[in-house]
């Protein structure tokens, strides 16, 4: 049973003054960001929250449903020094079976959308579901998203990482996206500003935190037809790739002019496990989960794959998927 309040206390941030509540019970903790309307909650699993289904508990976990919950969470964080780890579908992404230290925050509740017909411009909160997104486009018979159906993610996610498919990308439809820094103000930088480059930007690894983003499409066109090729980009993805088994999508970074998948099949480890994770037969650039994998078993797969593609291709493979957490011990 819960017991009764601990603590209450009132903390400002950036305009919003919130009621703190602290809730214990004999394993688990509580704080409800009252006037925010989330709770914050201790020792939460996170491997649901990952396409890999793997992977420790959050030390500390909130899902905030706008940006003020939003301010309100990372000022939690601020105030009791902890460090502050944004998740949004989890789909690049690689937790520790020894789960993430201080406060995890999931956006994938941030969630809104304005479509503009006189400007063919998008707006979208960064919980916002990329392919979602690309079939909405396509409906309304706005091009220029056809390529995303297949990209497991938010939109805070793919403005982070730069995502792409089929030689484009996020930089190539971006206009603009809102961050939250984290003295609490909101900033909006343009895509000169993100410095784009493959799969990646200015964002990855800095502590502002996507609140939303806008992009340029082209409205105007049949929607059937834009359909029509959404939905073979679709069955390229469902064809060439493994979707059947939790991945977290491409595992390597192509190290042009080679496809990081080919240089892994040639040096002939399709299929090689370690584990419950194997190198997928239908393509080598993906490690999936066979069913019980650890994240340990993962981890170690890339480095195999790593090591033996620079041992025979002298080329050292970068990771795609953000790894988080403690690997440097076995778990």
């Amino acid at each position: 049973m819960k017991s009764s309040q601990a603590a209450v206390d009132v903390c400002s941030y950036s305009g919003v003054t919130t009621i703190k509540q602290e809730i214990t019970s004999s394993d688990s903790k509580e704080i409800y960001l009252e006037n925010a309307g989330c709770i914050i909650k201790s020792q939460v699993s996170l491997s649901g929250s990952t396409s890999y289904r793997v992977g420790g508990p959050a030390e500390w976990y909130v899902a905030p449903r706008n940006v003020e919950a939003l301010q309100a969470s990372v000022n939690y964080a601020k105030e009791h020094e902890l460090p502050v780890t944004v998740l949004g579908a989890g789909s690049n992404l690689l937790v520790s079976d020894r789960g993430i230290p201080g406060l995890v925050i999931a956006t994938r509740h941030l969630r809104h959308s304005h479509f503009d017909p006189e400007t063919g411009r998008v707006t979208l909160a960064a919980g916002e579901s990329i392919p979602s997104l690309a079939w909405q486009a396509a409906e309304l018979g706005w091009e220029g998203l056809e390529w995303a159906v297949g990209i497991p993610g938010t939109v805070g996610g793919a403005v982070v990482m730069n995502a792409g498919a089929h030689n484009s990308c996020i930089a190539d439809i971006l206009v603009s996206a809102q961050v939250l820094s984290p003295d609490g103000t909101l900033l909006t930088l343009t895509r000169d500003q993100l410095n784009y480059s493959y799969r990646t930007s200015m964002l990855q690894g800095s502590d502002r935190i996507v609140t939303q983003a806008t992009f340029q499409l082209q409205p105007g066109a049949d929607p059937a037809q834009v359909i029509a090729i959404t939905k073979q980009h679709k069955q390229h993805r469902l064809s060439t790739q493994p979707y059947h088994l939790p991945s977290c999508g491409s595992v390597f970074r192509n190290p042009k002019p080679y496809a990081a998948g080919w240089l892994i099949e040639q040096t002939g480890l399709k299929g090689y496990q370690i584990g419950k994770a194997q190198v997928a037969q239908r393509h080598a650039n993906f490690i999936v989960n066979c069913g019980g994998a650890s994240a340990w078993d993962i981890f170690n797969l890339i480095r195999h794959v790593q090591y033996q593609v620079q041992e025979n291709w002298s080329i050292l493979l970068e990771p795609e998927v953000k790894m988080i957490g403690e690997f440097s011990l076995a778990c």
